[in-house]
Order: C-alpha cells, then structure tokens, then sequence
C-alpha cells in the first residue's frame, strides 16, 4: 500500500474519533433523512466503513511501504489497531460484564454452542466445496504443487476462520505453504473476513424481522437483557468523578493484571508444548502459546469474578457505556483495515474466500432455521469463528453490552479447536484439490 496522507498516529486517531463523532451527532438527529438512514444502516456499521472510506482514499493506511534515503522499501504501520486490541478491547470487556449474571448466561441454552458447531462445519465443509466450484471455472486459482500449491495456503485460512491468528500461523508451519505467497492469503481472509462481518451488522439493524422469519424464541436473551437492565437503573446514579476515575482504575488495572499473567503464561505454556513428542498435538495446542488468548481469557475471568462483588454497582454509574466507547473505536480502528479498492486485486483468490465464507452463511441460516435459534446466536456463532475474540465481543455487544461476554466465551471454544478442525478442513480441501 502506497504511503497515506496522514501517517502519524495522533493525526489519524483524531480523524477516526471525528467519524464516530459525526456518526453519533447524525444518529441523534429524530427527523429528516438521518433517522431513515440509520434504520437501514446501523450506526456500527458505519463505524466500521468510514475508516475504510478513508483508507480507500488514501487518508489514512494500517500499513505502508517507503522509500529510505539508501533506496531501501521498508514497511512502516500505525499502532492504533494494537492499542485498540490489546488496551481497549480487555478494558470493555471488563466494563460489560461487571454486571452480567452469569446464571442467566448459561440460561441461553444449547444453541448458542449448536450455532458455534454448525459455524465451525460450515468452514470446514466449505473449504473443499469451494475449490471443487472454482477449479470448474478456473482450475489454475486453485492449483499449485509442492509449497506453493493453493490448498496449502488456504489451510492458513482455515485456521484463521475457525481459531484465529495462532492457529493460523500454525497451519502455516504444518503445510509448509510458500511464505513469499502467504501476503495474497492475509489478504484474503481481512477482505471476505470484513464483508462478512459489515454483512452481520446491517442483519443486526433488522435482528427482530429476521427472528421472525427464524420464529427464533428469544426469552432468554430478553431475560438477560432485561434483568441487566433493571439492575442499572436500581443502581443508576449521577457519576462523579470519583466513581469515573474507579471505573477506570478497575478497566485498565484489570488489563495491567491480564497483560502480567499473559507475559507469564504464554511463554510457559511455549516450553510446555514445544516438548510435547507429538507434532500433531503440538500444533493442536499452539494457541496456549499466544498472549493475546491469555490476555483475553484472564481479563474476562477477573471480570466475572468482579461481578460477584460490589464493584457491578458502577455499572450504575455508567460502566458498560465506557465499555461501549472502547468498542467503537476498535471497531473503528479494524474497519480502518480495509481498502475497499484493493478487493479486485486477486479476484481469483477472493472469489474462493467469498463462496466458502457463503457455504458457512448459508449452512448457519438452514440450522438456525431448523432449530429456531435467534440472530443473536447466528451472528456471534459465525463471528467466535471467523472473528475470534477481537469481534465476536463487539458483534454481541451490538445486541447488548452484558452480551459481549457470551462472544468471548464461544471465541475461546475457537480458539480450543480451531487447529485441529483445519487440520481436518485441510484434508479434504487436498482432496478436492488434487482429485
């Protein structure tokens, strides 16, 4: 990607917080063509574009090539999507579940966990049927021996789309695909990734005419919703700033707590599975090795464990909407991920990642439909798949904030298979691949 307009970080988290400004001024305007618009088009989801539109414009960039003085390329990047990840993202994920009922959580039933399965087979399954659609039309997108055949390459994917970055770098270690090429299969998952997400949140603007169509039972989510609800306002009060700045306290100290056990775990469970004798097992378990599945996972338990406490009272004083902001400016930052533009640049490849992501679509909306099951299920189903945890929250905390919690718990279960299920998508994506 050619060198942005803006580059300094300071810069483009000013214009990223001006389009979540513009979106939250416009969606509190009641008449007019605003209102129209949003109940169309969710304000998330303009979250996530606009970045891309300026992306796309050539403001902004996650990521660049220049030129030193010794003619030299050397790649240079913004920092805002880490901050956002790594700080923003643990701290959210405090502030909205200090007052989660977790009774209630595990009252949503068993299929939420079926939608989770059913979007795990959908990745699997549909790996091998997309090469076997594409290799009618184009054979040569799909081939490739030795290194750089193709199946190997979307292995990566496969690990992505069902784990997440851990599981997909050890896909890439275990099929050995030629790492030169491996930059077109990144790309590929941010892209059809991206599209599939930006379609799950327009399907959030209209979750209750979709239910209807699912006849989905939605008693439980409404419980939960309600009984979080109530609570806040018999605790609602007038924040000080004594409760904001111990709000903050108990965010970012939480995720000061999960980054130091992250920083110890990580590199423990490292010694532990790289003397495993078994490589299958090893690459099995390589995602105990990454500290962003560490960080996430003690934040959320710390979490829970404070919403046992006094400390679920700030969410009377506003816990969950601070959560909320750091939400949006993730989301604002990943959306800044995408140039829209660049989609056609290896149409080939997308076009593979486009009807696999449709086959795993497709198979959750004839499950959901089968067993009744809600968008919300479908939605974060998908999404602790093909997201992980850095989405799976947001996505379920567009329903409501106490829900983002359900989102980390499913991506964790991802997290658990998701090398083994590639491992097994990568088989049959051979198969169909060489015949």
């Amino acid at each position: 990607m050619q060198e942005p307009i803006f580059t300094n970080d300071t810069i483009v988290f000013g214009l990223l917080m001006l389009t979540l400004g513009f979106i939250f001024y416009t969606e509190s305007i009641k008449t007019g063509f605003w209102p129209k618009f949003y109940k169309i088009v969710p304000g998330l989801f303009m979250a996530y574009m606009l970045p891309a539109v300026l992306t796309t414009s050539g403001l902004i960039a996650p990521e660049w090539e220049t030129v030193n003085e010794a003619g030299e390329i050397t790649k240079e990047s913004t920092s805002l999507y880490y901050m956002a990840s790594r700080y923003l993202l643990p701290a959210a994920l405090v502030l909205m579940t200090l007052s989660i009922d977790l009774k209630a959580v595990f009252n949503l039933g068993w299929k939420a966990l079926v939608m989770f399965i059913t979007g795990t087979v959908g990745i699997v399954i549909g790996g091998p049927i997309a090469i076997i659609l594409i290799s009618m039309v184009s054979p040569e997108t799909v081939g490739g021996a030795g290194p750089d055949a193709v199946w190997r390459g979307l292995s990566t994917l496969a690990g992505s789309w069902i784990g997440g970055g851990a599981n997909q770098t050890a896909m890439l270690e275990i099929y050995g695909y030629n790492q030169s090429e491996y930059g077109k299969m990144v790309f590929v998952d941010i892209v059809v990734a991206n599209i599939w997400m930006a379609i799950i949140l327009i399907g959030i603007g209209r979750s209750k005419a979709i239910d209807k169509w699912l006849g989905a039972d939605n008693t439980a989510i409404e419980a939960l919703k309600e009984k979080v609800s109530s609570f806040e306002q018999s605790v609602k009060r007038n924040p000080s700033l004594s409760d904001i700045m111990i709000i903050v306290a108990i965010a970012f100290g939480t995720v000061s707590a999960a980054h130091i056990g992250a920083g110890i775990l990580a590199p423990f469970f490292t010694d532990v599975v790289g003397n495993i004798e078994s490589q299958t097992l090893r690459n099995t378990f390589t995602f105990l090795d990454s500290q962003f599945f560490w960080m996430i996972s003690i934040a959320t338990i710390i979490a829970v464990l404070l919403s046992f406490t006094k400390a679920k009272n700030y969410e009377g004083a506003g816990a969950s909407k601070y959560g909320s902001v750091f939400i949006y400016i993730l989301v604002a930052s990943i959306g800044m991920k995408i140039d829209l533009a660049a989609i056609f640049d290896n149409p080939g490849l997308i076009a593979v990642g486009l009807v696999w992501m449709t086959i795993h679509a497709v198979l959750l909306i004839i499950i959901a439909k089968i067993i009744k099951a809600p968008y919300f299920f479908l939605a974060i189903g998908s999404q602790a798949n093909v997201g992980g945890a850095a989405s799976a929250p947001i996505v379920a905390a567009a329903f409501h904030p106490s829900l983002a919690t359900v989102g980390v718990i499913l991506a964790v279960f991802g997290y658990a298979i998701g090398t083994i299920a590639a491992i097994g998508c990568t088989i049959l994506m051979r198969l169909a691949a060489v015949g």
